[in-house]
């Protein structure tokens, strides 16, 4: 019997608990199934699966053999995928998700040029405040701010940003310019609303000052925040990419900049490792690049 079909029938085996379901899903009979299980135990010269009449379950040595089979027939996959081309040739649907604001202004022009680039992908942009499990919601490429928790994923760092206090000159103009975080208690607080957000307000490299902010408005989006600024009305927090074209402009300005905090990295992020497909890679690759050569962002 072929060593490799019996390994890729036990894996099966061990994923579904069952004999008659791996034999379903695989097109075989039950009888050719149970031979390759016994082949590959007569090879080894140990039990890989417990069995009884309502129950199949890896013995010790059938969870190692298991976890070993799985490396080994990625790396074949990898192997024949590669030999075809399959990795050189990006095509399907690529997934892509991020902020709102960070995806509208800089990862939805690195998707479109990514697209002209290669016309037999599709895309589809995802862009949500909050955060996005990558594998059980079929995404390829995630890009996230903030420190990232433990995982399995791949990730690139391709910058920073920072959160920033500010106001429009007009605003400031009227009711002075805060110097000292206490100093917000005495101006007009707008706040947004959206995932991650919260009314006590950190400050400094180390994060330990910290002030409770009692905002006099409420803003669902990022956007509206900025908008009220804008028009003068009170200070908001944001980060900066999301008013950097504001402050250039000159229509809103920072302030409490020696009390900010640490800035937060920027992830490329992405599930497949070095396995990723072709057009993952190639997207990865764009958006890396892209993104580490904006000034804004750095």
């Amino acid at each position: 019997m072929d060593r490799w079909q019996a390994m890729r029938i036990f894996v099966r085996v061990a994923e579904t608990a069952s004999f008659a379901e791996a034999a379903r899903q695989m097109h075989l009979s039950p009888p050719a199934v149970t031979r390759a299980i016994s082949f590959l135990e007569d090879e080894i010269g140990v039990r890989l699966l417990a069995r009884t009449t309502r129950s199949v379950k890896m013995t010790e040595a059938g969870q190692r053999y298991f976890d070993d089979c799985r490396r080994i027939l990625a790396d074949i996959a990898e192997a024949e995928a590669s030999a075809a081309g399959s990795h050189g040739n990006p095509a399907g649907t690529l997934v892509v998700t991020a902020p709102v604001m960070f995806g509208q202004m800089h990862v939805l022009p690195v998707l479109l040029e990514y697209l002209d680039l290669y016309p037999r992908v599709t895309g589809r942009s995802l862009f949500l405040d909050r955060s996005v499990n990558i594998i059980e919601e079929g995404i390829d490429v995630a890009i996230r701010i903030g420190n990232l928790p433990p995982s399995g994923l791949t990730a690139t760092r391709v910058g920073w940003v920072r959160r920033v206090i500010c106001g429009a000159p007009s605003y400031f103009a009227e009711h002075g310019v805060p110097r000292s975080p206490a100093d917000l208690a005495e101006h007009r607080v707008i706040m947004p609303t959206g995932a991650w957000v919260s009314p006590e307000w950190h400050f400094g490299p180390d994060s330990r000052t910290s002030v409770t902010v009692h905002p006099r408005l409420l803003c669902n989006t990022n956007q509206a925040a900025i908008a009220a600024a804008e028009q003068g009305w009170g200070i908001t927090r944001v980060l900066s990419y999301q008013i950097d074209p504001a402050l250039a402009q000159g229509r809103l300005q920072s302030v409490l900049d020696d009390h900010a905090e640490s800035p937060m990295p920027i992830h490329v992020v992405h599930g497949e490792g070095r396995r990723a497909t072709a057009k993952v890679r190639a997207f990865v690759d764009l958006a890396v690049e892209t993104l580490r050569n904006n000034p804004l962002l750095q």
